[in-house]
């Protein structure tokens, strides 16, 4: 079983900095055993787990503490529902889920979400406290367990190889999610709603010209790759949101390795690890806005390029310097840049 709440979190709450405070992060319960990607099983098995769990393809041995347009678009949050997985031999291996979905929303990429339909935005000349960023459509976070709701049906197939040290391996994953887009979900902290009336827009007046049906489906897959401390992390994901079709690439290359021992405090090395990463990712939307879209930049195709540093500062401390390089480009063909540095310390007893 395992458990993760979180409280307060701007970086992760949402949709908007009004949203709620206290967030139960992860809740499930497996039955079973599960491998990590890259890792092989003693042999073949199957596990059942149920809660509030993670995308299975989603990397979660991220080296940065940002997210690229791939992670952030499509599989950044966690949904809920059951997942089964199969062992066939040590190398083969089967997954299958059936979840809520998580409800499709928008979101800046950037560090924080940004008040988007908070109530602030019914008063004359809006001036939300985060303001409210350049948006992408994303999945959002699943705040409640709804089994009226058509549930999305999710299924992968993989391959991994690894040598006996478990230092060097090579996983491999195809994956596919399916819902029905419901006709609206409300979310707390803001008037705005999800699902099928974001893409419609103000006064359903149909913003993304393009849109028929409701299903939304998506395809796509993974590559890790582990050589002793360098690491290499792929995805890709073609997506089909009520007919509008996008793309999404995201590959992150890190290093991590040990520094020499030269000051030690209290007994423990200081500076003991540093691990430089760099992750380009792309998202390519092939829609067109109506003029009087909910937001322009759902259409507008995107470049973004972080690039890190983690240093270890003792055993159970590191610091994280980002610098994020955003590019999109406008319905108009003109280049755009939203650029942000980030730096992030963390610590666990």
């Amino acid at each position: 079983a395992h458990g993760r709440l979180d409280f307060l979190d701007l970086y992760d709450r949402n949709p908007t900095s009004s949203g709620k405070r206290t967030d139960v992060k992860e809740l499930w319960v497996r039955f079973g055993r599960e491998a990590d990607p890259g890792v092989l099983p003693k042999g073949s098995g199957a596990y059942l787990k149920f809660g509030k769990i993670s995308h299975f393809e989603r990397q979660n041995d991220r080296h940065l503490e940002s997210y690229g347009l791939v992670s952030t678009a499509f599989n950044r949050f966690n949904d809920m529902g059951a997942e089964l997985g199969v062992n066939a031999g040590r190398h083969l291996y089967f997954k299958a889920s059936a979840t809520t979905g998580s409800p499709l929303f928008l979101r800046d990429p950037n560090a924080l979400a940004g008040d988007n339909g908070t109530p602030e935005f019914l008063e004359p000349n809006p001036n939300p406290e985060l303001k409210s960023g350049i948006v992408i459509l994303y999945d959002t976070e699943v705040e409640d367990f709804n089994p009226k709701r058509n549930p999305q049906l999710s299924g992968a197939v993989g391959l991994r190889f690894a040598d006996l040290g478990g230092r060097d391996s090579l996983d491999v994953l195809v994956f596919g999610h399916k819902r029905t887009l419901s006709d609206r979900i409300a979310k707390e902290g803001t008037f705005y709603q999800g699902d099928l009336q974001i893409l419609r827009g103000p006064f359903n007046l149909t913003p993304l010209q393009t849109i028929h049906g409701n299903q939304k489906q998506e395809v796509g897959g993974n590559v890790w790759l582990y050589l002793g401390g360098f690491s290499l992390f792929s995805q890709y994901v073609d997506q089909k949101l009520a007919g509008l079709p996008r793309k999404g690439f995201e590959t992150e290359l890190a290093w991590s390795f040990d520094l020499p021992l030269v000051w030690a405090v209290d007994g423990r090395q200081l500076f003991p690890t540093i691990a430089p990463s760099v992750r380009y990712s792309k998202l390519k939307n092939d829609f067109k806005n109506h003029p009087l879209t909910t937001a322009p930049s759902f259409a507008w195709d995107w470049t973004k390029i972080d690039l890190g540093l983690r240093l270890g500062i003792v055993p159970g401390m590191d610091l994280t310097f980002e610098y994020a390089i955003n590019d999109f480009i406008l319905a108009s063909g003109a280049t755009r840049h939203n650029n942000e540095l980030l730096s992030t310390l963390r610590f666990h007893v």
